[in-house]
């Protein structure tokens, strides 16, 4: 029997240094807001570029035309254009200002703040101070302040990171996305039955949300009946 005093449970997988990933949080906490529902969401841990060096010397554009092959003008165009849609959201991205780095470390700090119960925070900031305020997240240093300036205790962030604490949780989100097939981020897991893919428009989100409380409003009447 469904429990409609439960919270819609979402989880997404994502990744600090995926454009889409913070545009998709704006358009899912607005599509929340439409659904006036109760939903919880819990980030999991992507990572799109593996490869990547903790210290990449070089800006964004080096970064796409290097990794991805793509001529320079393709790259500025295209960053441009999600500059364009990342304001629309409210989001100033700041391209120019990016440092481009391995997140693995950043989705330890988020598995520390699930943990504390200041996840959500985190991830706004660390979202922030990657696209926003050209910080580093990648370095055990920048992360424990940047924690602490969402709510976590630095020691605790840098004693984490230095011990790797959340290092074997972060593997098995990485892994969970490989067995459900997550190529791309972000990717919503809605009350562990629907994906989502992508950063849907706050309409998608909203009626996916709906579609869930209507079944489980729907199984709770089949099973009043009987």
């Amino acid at each position: 029997m469904a429990d409609m005093s439960e919270p819609i449970s979402v989880q997404v997988w994502s990744d600090i240094a995926c454009p889409w990933c913070y545009v998709g949080k704006r358009r899912f906490e607005k599509g929340v807001e439409s659904f006036g529902g109760d939903v919880t969401l819990e980030y999991r841990s992507f990572e799109l570029a593996p490869d990547t060096p903790v210290d990449f010397e070089g800006s964004e554009v080096d970064f796409l035309a290097g990794h991805k092959g793509m001529p320079r003008d393709q790259v500025l165009q295209m960053l441009e254009q999600m500059t364009t849609l990342a304001a629309a959201e409210g989001l100033a991205y700041d391209f120019d200002a990016i440092r481009h780095t391995k997140t693995l470390k950043a989705h330890e700090v988020l598995h520390l703040a699930k943990a504390r119960g200041v996840q959500l925070d985190v991830v706004e900031k660390l979202f922030s101070a990657y696209f926003a305020e050209g910080r580093h997240v990648g370095r055990d240093k920048d992360l424990a302040e940047l924690g602490a300036q969402a709510g976590l205790d630095a020691e605790e962030v840098r004693t984490a990171l230095a011990e790797g604490t959340y290092t074997e949780a972060v593997q098995q989100d990485i892994a969970q996305a490989r067995a459900y097939g997550i190529t791309g981020v972000p990717f919503f897991v809605i009350d562990g039955r629907y994906g989502v893919s992508g950063a849907q428009s706050p309409e998608v989100f909203a009626q996916a949300l709906a579609q869930v409380a209507n079944e489980r409003a729907g199984t709770t009447a089949e099973e009043a009946v009987r």
